[in-house]
């Protein structure tokens, strides 16, 4: 049987296909950056009580399989997500 996780009244099993891209689609993510937007998401994902289950970094674009609890909107994670991530990308690599 399925493992599902729980909160104080729910029992769920929420997973999400997001797939997200930089502007103009420009071929950035490569390299040094590559190795460290990993450990960012999964990193961040956790302050959200979120768990990145599967996760590809493209050359212009980024696929991951989230799961959500459901006290959060998924709108409001990958939100933080991108911002977050978008900061600590801009004051690590200048930009």
């Amino acid at each position: 049987m399925k493992e599902y996780q729980s909160l104080s009244h729910t029992r769920w099993d929420c997973k999400y296909h997001v797939v997200f891209i930089p502007k103009r689609r420009k071929k950035r993510i490569f390299g040094a950056l590559r190795r460290h937007l990993g450990e960012l998401f999964h990193e961040l994902a956790s302050h959200k009580e979120s768990r990145i289950v599967e996760g590809h970094l493209m050359g212009d674009h980024v696929h991951m399989c989230i799961s959500i609890p459901p006290k959060y909107a998924v709108s409001n994670v990958v939100g933080y997500l991108k911002g977050k991530s978008a900061i600590q990308i801009a004051r690590k690599y200048g930009g």
